[in-house]
């Protein structure tokens, strides 16, 4: 009798993605729309000549983008990193793009071993719109007052219940999260605002955003925010900020988990 065939040893895999979600329904797979996770699936698929699902650190809503989505796939196909990035690449489509690949072991997991994630939202604060930046930055034509948004933003650091910010649809079971870092800054007629946090709620930055927005323009004083927070009611709660203005910017691990 043969030797029976040894059966290929499967790996893991992790890719840094970034993507333009102007045409996607979030990253999430879904039946009947287009979704960034299904996209590099099929491309992920095509180089490995068999089925690969991938998983990632962040479920970004609809019409969200990444210059730093985290995913991870198993894979019984042997190719070098540097194959896995060119061909699949080869297959994505120009608004999807993998940066980097980087085997990993099987205790790695895209969304569970994060310790942070970082999103930025762009605001266009000026008079006029913009015809380049439309899926790239919230318009906003008033005036708004950084000083008043930093100081609500503040309010907002550190570890607390933010049910009064996710969105009705959110499944998470606690609303309680670690907000390390939030900062408004402009660069001209952009106002960035930068969150950083253990995880999130959903709609939970563009929640945040809304209310900063409110209190900039002068609508709620700064304590206002402090008043949604303890109300633990959603119904208290700003406007939801555009989605085109939000990007998933960075997933931070340990270093012995993802060496970089």
């Amino acid at each position: 009798m043969g030797r029976k065939a040894l059966k290929p040893l499967q790996q893991r895999l992790a890719i840094g993605i970034e993507y333009d979600g102007t045409a996607y329904n979030g990253w999430q797979s879904q039946p009947h729309a287009p979704s960034i996770q299904d996209t590099l699936n099929e491309a992920l698929s095509a180089v490995a000549d068999g089925p690969v699902e991938c998983a990632g650190a962040g479920r970004t809503d609809s019409g969200v983008h990444a210059t730093g989505q985290v995913a991870h796939f198993d894979t019984e196909a042997t190719r070098s990193n540097r194959s896995w990035l060119l061909g699949i690449n080869s297959n994505l489509p120009d608004d999807v793009s993998v940066l980097w690949v980087q085997t990993v072991g099987d205790d790695f997991h895209a969304r569970f071993s994060a310790r942070s994630r970082s999103y930025r939202y762009i605001i266009l604060n000026r008079e006029v719109r913009s015809a380049l930046q439309r899926h790239r930055a919230w318009w906003f034509r008033h005036e708004l007052d950084l000083d008043n948004m930093q100081a609500g933003a503040d309010l907002l650091s550190g570890q607390h219940d933010f049910t009064s910010f996710r969105a009705a649809s959110c499944q998470s079971k606690s609303a309680v999260r670690t907000i390390t870092d939030l900062r408004v800054t402009r660069a001209e007629d952009y106002i960035h605002i930068d969150c950083t946090a253990d995880a999130f709620l959903h709609h939970m930055v563009r929640n945040i955003v809304g209310s900063l927005v409110r209190v900039g323009q002068g609508d709620e004083p700064v304590a206002w925010i402090q008043q949604i927070l303890d109300s633990r009611d959603r119904k208290h709660m700003g406007l939801t900020a555009p989605a085109a203005g939000l990007t998933l910017t960075a997933v931070d691990y340990p270093a012995e988990i993802l060496p970089r």
